[in-house]
């Protein structure tokens, strides 16, 4: 609607990003490089630390993003380097994505992934603890750190923690050792705000990972094979990339602000963990998934089930009233609305040859532009009734 502000503009997104120094690790990989642009196109300062990317060429790079920052191929594993890095660039914010992120490439290397997401957080967080300026800090973990009861509700924010496979396990770890480093180290009054941000299954252009349901779809219709689907009854929180995004930055633009008022109560609320996840109409099964995105990508899938496969979830949800009760955070896209926008950018960037960077700076622009009136009503989470402010 014309002469209405953008739902990012009233979240103060667009002026606070400006000249930031922002430190992303993992910028990349699928969230990062997206996190990247995004924090780009906003006017923010940002230096990357991240290994090489698995598929060539990679998102970081199909965006253009190593000339406009500092881009920096470092293993966090490796604490000197990161130390280095860190120092280096001083940043007033930090992103931390940098993880071993897939759940059955992780039974193959359950060392490595350990050690990545629990070892590299631990010298993320020490590298913080160096810096003499303040710095709001948001850890990036996963739906997946929740100790997993099959309910078919959203799991909340105080719900235990645990973990069945090492990829799980080790972001659950990761949970504790940033609640450990928190209580010891990052208390109130100290230069470092903390908090933990758990998404759910996020889709979106880029993606090519293997092993994860929608660059599965891709390379099949590319192909012009049927999506072979191993699990179609699996339930999952889906939601496109921008969302979570949007998420962690309102978060860190709240503990940044926190910081520097010196408000101590809104720190207490903030250094925390953080659901960021759709409405419950986008849980919805792996077959929903393939076959809303077979309506805008015409294909077939079959059922590919595994006779003993290797242990995930069934039922996964997340709540997310905190976040909508202390941000004012709320979902933007449907679930239709999340898939359609991840097949189009496939669809243009291989049918058209579409720029893939001009492909996310539009959807970047058409995100930022759901007009404030489209979100004002009442929205029902799980029990209770959330009323979107006009």
């Amino acid at each position: 609607m014309a002469g209405t502000p953008s739902t990012l503009e009233t979240l103060d997104l667009n002026t606070f990003w400006k000249n930031q120094r922002v430190l992303v690790t993992g910028h990349t990989g699928f969230k990062g490089a997206w996190l990247t642009l995004w924090l780009r196109q906003l006017g923010a300062n940002v230096c990357g630390i991240a290994l090489e990317p698995e598929t060539k060429p990679g998102l970081c790079e199909q965006f253009h993003l190593e000339a406009e920052i500092q881009h920096n191929i470092v293993d966090i594993r490796d604490a000197d380097k990161v130390v280095e890095c860190v120092r280096s660039f001083q940043p007033t914010i930090v992103f931390h994505l940098a993880a071993q992120a897939l759940v059955r490439p992780a039974y193959a290397q359950p060392v490595e992934t350990w050690d990545t997401n629990v070892r590299g957080t631990i010298n993320l967080m020490e590298s913080l603890r160096t810096l003499h300026q303040p710095v709001a800090a948001v850890m990036v973990t996963t739906d997946k750190v929740y100790l997993n009861r099959e309910w078919t509700h959203g799991y909340r924010e105080n719900d235990p923690v645990g973990g069945h496979d090492p990829y799980s396990s080790s972001k659950a770890a990761m949970e504790i050792a940033v609640e450990s480093w928190r209580k010891s180290f990052f208390g109130n009054g100290t230069q470092v705000a903390i908090a933990t941000a758990r998404a759910g299954n996020v889709i979106g252009g880029g993606d090519f990972a293997i092993d994860r349901i929608v660059p599965d779809i891709v390379r099949s219709l590319q192909a012009g094979s049927p999506v072979a689907v191993r699990n179609p009854i699996a339930t999952r929180p889906w939601q496109h990339v921008l969302e979570p995004l949007s998420g962690y930055m309102k978060l860190a633009e709240r503990l940044h602000t926190a910081q520097a008022n010196k408000d101590i109560n809104d720190l207490n609320t903030l250094t925390s963990p953080w659901n960021f996840g759709p409405l419950p109409e986008a849980n919805r099964t792996v077959a929903s998934l393939v076959e809303t995105a077979l309506k805008t990508w015409p294909g077939t899938w079959s059922n590919e089930s595994p006779q003993n496969p290797p242990h995930e979830a069934t039922f996964l949800g997340l709540a997310i009233d905190k976040a909508a009760r202390h941000l004012e955070w709320y979902p933007r896209w449907s679930f239709a609305q999340a898939v359609r926008a991840t097949m189009e950018w496939y669809k243009l960037r291989y049918f058209e040859d579409a720029d893939p960077k001009e492909l996310a700076t539009a959807q970047i622009a058409s995100f930022e532009n759901v007009a404030t009136e489209s979100n004002v009503g009442v929205i029902r989470f799980e029990n209770r009734v959330v009323r979107r402010a006009a």
